[in-house]
């Protein structure tokens, strides 16, 4: 057998707990939920939001603020970071992405 000696180490509960995991599934006994199928399955598929759908009759619940003078936009990830983030004085690239 390998052993990985990278794998954190378990103690000894953790062991007798997965060892006994083990001896019940080899011994046929099966878990009681898994084939259980989800009753509401239907009410859970018709609450999903799928894109391209129609959102006409929704409204923003954000403000959206232009650019502020000390603001400006990273050509690399394109945030808006404020001016001191700014990796060169002439740049537009973020500390982050420079």
């Amino acid at each position: 057998m390998a052993t990985d000696y990278d794998a954190s180490r378990k103690t000894e509960d953790e062991q007798k707990e997965e060892s006994l995991e083990a001896r019940r599934l080899t011994s046929g006994e099966q878990d009681k939920t898994s084939g259980q199928v989800d009753v509401d399955e239907t009410a859970l598929a018709e609450s999903y939001e799928l894109p391209g759908a129609d959102l006409s009759n929704e409204t923003l619940a954000i403000e959206v603020t232009p650019e502020q003078a000390d603001e400006f936009v990273c050509s690399s990830c394109f945030l808006v970071q404020h001016s001191s983030r700014r990796s060169s004085p002439t740049g537009n690239l973020c500390n982050d992405c420079a």
